[in-house]
């Protein structure tokens, strides 16, 4: 069985990123397709890896802003030669799914989300960008036309597999296509449980507006509670300058010193709406609960009462009383633990190979 890894490009390291990386363990001869790779932004371990890249990546600032040549993109993908693979595996949040493959071949789909610009998040999308304005301009009249090929595109795939259930029934509306959960890897092995823990609140990841950490910010300049806060991103010096006091800023944090935040803080919070929600995971790992937002991947994950506590109303007030009547003593760190299990990096790899051996009998 001769397999090839799709995924949209390698320019950063994220959730995606980590499940293409558990495919490449699970099948380390697969060659990897993209439309372009950044050596030096992407995750070193893809360094001594099978890349292959589009066209995109030739062209004039093709690598530093692959972003401006959105319009060229579904070319560039079906442009990639799989004639020689049995099983095309592609890791999609927008165009890797819409390779072209043999007509005897499998294509199977792991979706992250069809594609946000172009569904659930197109009102939004160019308001946030932060392109030249001339290119902000031109953008929305390509997007009905990127649509329609997008939905044409997902037809192409033999089977989806959502890393959520709120992505499956994303995947239901936009593409009308069935589709089978199974949740992202989360490397548990990296956290761990400590036996005291700090007197601050813990929230952390990309700073960026749809992840509301402003929500956190105003909760905790009301509370005066003491709330670290890690990561970087476009958010960060309009958040600092929010921010009281008791509210610290740690910048960008290396996993071994997230991970040491993580176990002695004495909840994480999370106030976004995210597909799955990796670092809620992760925080369960080191046995702390979380306070998130009852919508989306943490109605998935974060288990009301047992590891943690859920939301309803996303504004700073709502968290704000949940924080004031959150008990910690109330939770217990190795149950929080033994549930963060079932998501960790060797089961997502056990799933996965069941999934294709079963298809290709």
């Amino acid at each position: 069985m001769k397999i090839a890894l799709i995924h949209e490009h390698l320019a950063q390291d994220g959730g995606a990123e980590r499940v293409l990386q558990a495919f490449q363990e699970i099948y380390p001869d697969a060659p990897i397709y993209v439309l372009v790779y950044d050596r030096n932004h992407a995750n070193p371990v893809f360094r001594d890896k099978k890349i292959k890249t589009s066209f995109l990546q030739k062209l004039p600032l093709g690598i530093r802003h692959y972003q401006w040549f959105l319009p060229w993109m579904p070319t560039a993908v079906e442009k990639y030669d799989l004639t020689e693979f049995d099983v095309v595996l592609s890791s999609a949040s927008a165009f890797a799914k819409g390779v072209i493959t043999q007509p005897d071949a499998l294509h199977i789909c792991y979706c992250h989300s069809p594609t946000r610009y172009l569904w659930s998040d197109t009102h939004s999308y160019i308001k946030e960008l932060h392109y030249p304005r001339f290119i902000k301009r031109l953008i929305p009249f390509f997007l009905p036309r990127i649509r329609i090929w997008d939905q044409m595109a997902a037809q192409r795939v033999d089977e989806f597999i959502a890393n959520s259930v709120a992505v499956q029934k994303r995947i239901e509306k936009y593409y009308r296509r069935p589709s089978t959960v199974i949740h992202p890897p989360v490397d548990i092995e990296k956290f761990s449980i400590a036996k005291d823990v700090g007197n601050y609140y813990l929230i952390g990841g990309r700073l960026v507006p749809y992840k509301r950490f402003d929500l956190a910010i105003q909760a905790f300049n009301q509370l005066g509670l003491p709330l670290k806060v890690f990561g970087s991103g476009l958010e960060e010096e309009r958040l600092k300058k929010m921010a009281k006091s008791n509210i610290e800023f740690l910048g960008s944090v290396t996993e071994e010193q997230k991970a040491e935040l993580m176990r002695h803080a004495k909840a994480f919070l999370y106030p976004q709406e995210e597909d799955f929600g990796i670092t809620a995971i992760e925080a369960m790992a080191s046995g702390r609960p979380v306070i998130a937002y009852a919508k989306g991947g943490a109605l998935e994950t974060v288990v009301d009462g047992k590891t943690g506590v859920l939301f309803q109303d996303q504004n700073w007030a709502a968290l704000a009383d949940t924080v004031l009547r959150f008990k910690p003593e109330t939770f217990d760190p190795e149950t929080i633990r033994r549930h963060a299990e079932e998501f960790s990096l060797p089961r997502f790899k056990q799933k996965i190979k069941d999934f294709i051996s079963q298809r290709i009998k």
